[in-house]
């Protein structure tokens, strides 16, 4: 039967095994489980044709009032070229109402996401690989139920948004090390499940020594194991990152709208995101 009209509805829960099939045609390594994590956190539509199936997904994932992601933009394969992103996107800037905006596009994406007014901002670096045999340092502790306030915190003031909800989430779904130091926290990382292995992020640190530092701490747990980071070009993780094993396989580009630029602090920069989704 010819694909005649599309539908545009909400994303629930029972539409997760439809994405999921979406994000693994378009070469994503998402599990189930990372979907739903998603979408806990976070407002969505689908794109259904005329038979019902599943052709397109977007997620609006808000942090507070402050700002908001736009994620898992997926068109199948088999329905591009009928404006279906756009019209996807436009879905999306009604949920994320007047909040600023951030995503992470691909070169694809680009044209769309220009017309649409986001602006670059920066690039981000997608390293992966097998953890190789890094010293444990002595310098980190794994975070306590008390100290994820704290973390919160320096998150908001590094990321530049509150969110709580996303670092309660990543405290239920894996763990976090931190760095102390002054009475207080200076850095901290986290590290769950994800796609083929785990990922490490958000990592935010005041400096890059104190970055190497946190990721190190998981790292030299995982040997073995197969580990992803999604970094900023311009936090110089990436060749470290290399010489652990973990090599550049792609990325993509930062865009804000509007294009605002959140300086980071002497004390909270993000060296490294929850992931290309979550930011």
């Amino acid at each position: 039967m010819e694909i005649t009209e599309t539908n545009l509805e909400p994303f629930r829960s029972h539409h997760l095994d439809d994405a999921l099939r979406l994000s693994r045609q378009a070469g994503w390594p998402h599990r189930r489980e990372d979907w739903e994590l998603a979408l806990t956190l976070s407002k969505g539509l689908i794109v259904t044709d005329n038979l019902g199936k599943i052709v397109g997904t977007i997620l609006v994932t808000s942090y507070e009032r402050d700002c908001a992601t736009i994620n898992m933009v997926i068109v199948d394969e088999k329905m591009r070229g009928r404006g279906l992103g756009r019209r996807l996107m436009d879905g999306a800037l009604e949920l994320a109402g007047n909040r600023p905006l951030r995503l992470i596009a691909t070169p694809d994406g680009l044209p769309l996401y220009e017309k649409l007014g986001f602006r670059e901002t920066g690039a981000i670096l997608q390293h992966q690989g097998v953890a190789g045999d890094v010293p444990a340092p002595g310098t980190t502790e794994t975070a306590t139920t008390g100290d994820i306030p704290a973390i919160a915190t320096l998150d908001r003031a590094a990321f530049g948004a509150g969110r709580q909800n996303l670092i309660a989430r990543l405290a239920d779904a894996g763990q976090f090390a931190v760095i102390h130091r002054n009475g207080g926290i200076a850095g901290f990382a986290a590290i769950r499940a994800f796609g083929r292995g785990d990922v490490i992020g958000p990592v935010v640190a005041p400096s890059l020594e104190d970055a190497k530092t946190l990721i190190a701490h998981f790292v030299s747990r995982r040997r073995g194991k197969f580990l992803r980071i999604d970094t900023g070009a311009e936090t110089g993780l990436a060749a470290w990152l290399t010489d652990q094993g973990l090599v550049h396989v792609g990325g993509g580009i930062a865009m804000a709208r509007p294009p605002i630029f959140h300086p980071a602090t002497s004390t909270a920069t993000t060296f490294a995101l929850a992931n290309q989704a979550l930011g």
